[in-house]
């Protein structure tokens, strides 16, 4: 079916629609580029559909009712231009390629908890010694002579627990030696 073509159920021929679309086309553009917050794509589309809408309703547009159609069709814009607002904020907004290449990368929270869970049970495997001392220089954040102050033992050997510690973590975890260094 065209928009051209007059049927026995009141379609509405095409030169109904251009004397439509040239008496209310400027106003239903102006309302409808306001509504669309000035994009004029969105409000070109609107405008459009609107007039489709007139095209399936030709009794609206004929009826004797009222003296003119302008308010139906303001309506009916308006109506598709709330819908169309609503619909948009139901989606996420739409990113081009180049926001997605300077996006930050932000690490999964799974892959995060894994490798606590890994650094954990590598702790486990030294020395107590070791162990105490790597947990309140490391974990604790305690300066070499606050370690020393707390296990009663020289800052030599603090640095020294804490560097074989190290080392040792790193054969145990192979993949975060990166990290360790």
């Amino acid at each position: 079916m065209t928009a051209g073509s007059t049927l026995t159920n009141g379609t509405t021929a095409e030169h109904e629609l251009a004397a439509l679309q040239r008496e209310h086309g400027r106003p239903l553009f102006a309302l409808l580029l306001r509504l669309c917050d000035g994009d004029r794509q969105r409000a070109e589309d609107l405008a459009q559909e609107t007039l489709v809408r007139a095209w399936q309703h030709p009794e609206a547009l004929r009826a004797d009712d009222f003296d003119s159609v302008r308010p139906w069709l303001m309506t009916v814009a308006r109506r598709l231009a709330i819908d169309a607002r609503r619909a948009r904020q139901a989606r996420p907004p739409e990113v081009g390629d180049a926001a997605l290449e300077n996006a930050r990368v932000i690490s999964d929270h799974a892959e995060r908890a894994a490798a606590t869970l890994d650094v954990r049970e590598a702790v486990k495997t030294l020395t107590p010694q070791h162990r105490e001392v790597l947990v309140l220089v490391y974990f604790q954040g305690a300066s070499v002579a606050e370690a020393a102050a707390t296990l009663g033992i020289p800052p030599g050997t603090v640095k020294s627990r804490a560097y074989y510690a190290l080392r040792a973590l790193r054969r145990v975890l192979p993949g975060y030696a990166a990290d360790l260094r």
